[in-house]
């Protein structure tokens, strides 16, 4: 057995769920060959991933596959630090220009950043609060 296995409730599974992270998009990561979109949840909650992969932009099944294949993994070894996020990973045109370590390696190097923004997003920003203002 895996040591971090992918189970069931660690995936979006119905439109709903995913229409939630479209909607409530709190953290956003851009690359040439996915985008990923992350909302925050319960923190005791695990994360949970969701894949948009389009034959548009991928056209062989191999790929399309391989590419679900690389992210899942990545996914499942990062549960940790996605802990209370539900992730959408949507592939881009450029995805097929990679190949499974490069794109393992982008998705390691963008975990972090999405949790960093993510955690930026629910965090109240100093400041901003109009009951703090000073009258002369």
């Amino acid at each position: 057995m895996k040591q971090f296995p992918f189970r069931r409730h660690q995936r979006l599974l119905s439109a709903a769920q995913f229409q939630a992270v479209f909607k409530q998009t709190e953290g956003r990561i851009s690359h040439t060959a996915f985008l990923m979109l992350a909302r925050n949840t319960s923190p005791e909650q695990p994360g949970r991933l969701g894949l948009v992969v389009a034959k548009k932009h991928l056209k062989r099944a191999v790929d399309r596959n391989r590419f679900k294949r690389v992210v899942r993994d990545r996914f499942r070894l990062s549960q940790q630090a996605l802990q209370g996020l539900d992730v959408v990973v949507l592939a881009r045109p450029g995805s097929g220009q990679l190949d499974s370590h490069q794109l393992a390696g982008e998705l390691d190097k963008y975990w972090g950043k999405l949790v960093r923004r993510c955690h930026q997003a629910s965090e109240p920003v100093a400041g901003n609060n109009r009951n703090t203002r000073r009258h002369p």
